[in-house]
C-alpha cells in the first residue's frame, strides 16, 4: 500500500512538472496585454512599444500596449493586478512603483504581494531644466534664485510618486530650498507646462528630453546620475554642482499578477533580455543615454526589494507626501 502511494505521488508530481513545462511550450498562443499605467510620450510608453514590436516575431504574437494613467500609476497598476495570471497580462512598470510602496501605503495592492518581477529594461539619469526666462545658469544659480524668490519656485512631474516627482523632493531636502511641486497627468504634459514657462523647472528622462535641450526649448543645469551623461557630457551632474551626493535616477522593468506560471515567467525573462543585449537595442540605448538592464527573475526581485528600501528612506527623509 505504501508503494501504492509514492507511485500515486510520483505520477502526480510528473503530471505537475509536465504542465508546467506545456504552459511554456504552448505560450503565448494569442496577443498579449501590456499595461503601461503612464500617459502616452513618456519613456514607459515608447520602451513599452519598443519591446512588444521586438518580442512579437519570436513569440509569434502581438504586444498590445495599453495606457492606463492615473493617480501616480495606482489606477493601471491596480488594472494589471486583478488580471489573469496567465501570462497574457503584463505590467510595464518603473521605480514610481518602488516609490509608491512607501509614499501610498494605503493602495488596492502591493507590489511584491500582487506581482511577480519578470525582467528589468533599462535604467537612465534625469535631466534638471529650467525654461529659458528663468535667470539661472547652473544649479547654483538656481538654488539662489528659490531662496530669493518669494512663494519659491515651481517644478512639474507627472504625478504624485514619479521619479519625477521624488527627484524634485530629494532636490528640496538636500539643497534646502523652498520648490512648489506641480503634478500632471502624465510626463507629457509636464514637458509641455516646463517647455511654455507655465512651472519653472522640471527633473525629465534624459532619453525624452534631450531633444528639448539641444533644440533650446529648455536649459540644462544638470543631471542626476553620478557620472555626467553621454548625451550631454557638458552638462555636470546636480552632485558635482553644489548638491554633493545627490542621485535619482529612473528605471523600468516589467512584472506580472502573482500567480503566473513559473516557466512562462522564465520564458519572457529570457526573450526580454535578448532583446535588452542586442546591438540594436544597444546602439539605440547609447544615443539616448539609457543602459540596458538584464538580471535573473531572482535577481529582478532583489533589486525590486532593494529599491523599495531605498525610496522609503528618500521618503521619510525628505517628508514628501501623496497629497503634494
Amino acid at each position: 500500500m505504501r508503494g501504492f502511494r509514492f507511485a500515486l505521488h510520483f505520477v502526480a508530481a510528473a503530471v505537475a512538472v509536465a504542465s508546467a513545462g506545456a504552459n511554456a511550450q504552448g505560450y503565448p498562443t494569442k496577443p498579449i496585454r501590456v499595461i503601461v499605467p503612464f500617459g502616452a510620450g513618456g519613456p514607459a510608453d515608447i520602451y513599452a512599444r519598443y519591446l512588444g514590436q521586438q518580442m512579437q516575431k519570436p513569440l509569434g504574437q502581438q504586444f498590445v500596449v495599453e495606457n492606463r494613467p492615473g493617480a501616480g500609476s495606482i489606477i493601471g497598476t491596480d488594472i494589471a493586478a486583478k488580471s489573469a495570471p496567465d501570462g497574457y497580462t503584463l505590467l510595464l512598470m518603473s521605480n514610481t512603483h518602488a516609490i509608491n510602496e512607501s509614499l501610498i501605503p494605503k493602495k488596492p495592492f502591493q507590489l511584491m504581494r500582487d506581482f511577480v518581477p519578470v525582467a528589468p529594461v533599462n535604467y537612465s539619469d534625469l535631466v534638471l531644466v529650467v525654461h529659458p526666462s528663468v535667470p539661472a545658469k547652473n544649479v547654483v544659480d538656481l538654488i539662489k534664485l528659490a531662496k530669493s524668490t518669494k512663494g519659491g519656485l515651481s517644478y512639474a512631474s507627472s504625478g504624485n510618486g514619479t521619479p519625477y516627482h521624488l527627484a524634485g523632493e530629494l532636490f528640496k531636502s538636500m539643497a534646502k530650498v523652498d520648490i512648489l511641486h506641480v503634478p500632471h497627468k502624465g510626463s507629457g504634459e509636464a514637458r509641455t507646462s516646463a517647455m511654455s514657462g507655465q512651472v519653472d523647472m522640471m527633473f525629465d528622462a534624459i532619453t525624452t528630453m534631450t531633444t528639448n535641450v539641444r533644440a533650446g526649448r529648455v536649459r540644462a543645469l544638470g543631471t542626476t546620475g553620478l557620472k555626467r551623461s553621454k548625451v550631454l557630457p557638458d552638462v555636470p551632474t546636480v552632485s558635482e554642482s553644489g548638491v554633493k551626493g545627490y542621485e535619482s535616477p529612473i528605471w523600468l522593468g516589467v512584472m506580472a499578477p502573482a500567480g503566473t506560471p513559473k516557466d512562462i515567467v522564465e520564458k519572457l525573462n529570457a526573450e526580454i533580455s535578448k532583446v535588452t543585449q542586442s546591438a540594436t537595442t544597444t546602439a539605440m540605448y547609447d544615443k539616448q543615454g539609457a543602459l540596458g538592464l538584464v538580471m535573473t527573475t531572482a535577481e529582478f526581485t532583489k533589486y525590486l526589494n532593494d529599491d523599495i528600501a531605498k525610496w522609503e528612506r528618500v521618503v521619510r527623509v525628505s517628508g514628501a507626501r501623496q497629497d503634494r
